[in-house]
């Protein structure tokens, strides 16, 4: 079963935008934000980093089949 990868985002009275992304091991938060901060104009300040960065993203199994 898939986890549910969420965003959480914020914006502060000066105008400042922040994101907290959950359910995302590893740099994948970095994938999941991308097109958000480039809507934002990519000029991103800092980067916070929770320890499941460090995690190893889960895989995901596939299965092949071959049919005749």
């Amino acid at each position: 079963m898939a986890q549910i990868q969420e965003i959480d985002l914020a914006i502060g009275p000066n105008g400042d935008v922040t994101f907290e992304v959950r359910g995302v091991s590893g740099p994948g938060c970095e994938d999941l934000t991308a097109q958000l901060e480039a809507i934002l104009g990519g000029n991103v300040l800092t980067r916070e980093y929770k320890p499941s960065y460090r995690e190893q993203p889960a895989q995901q199994d596939q299965t092949l089949v071959e049919r005749d």
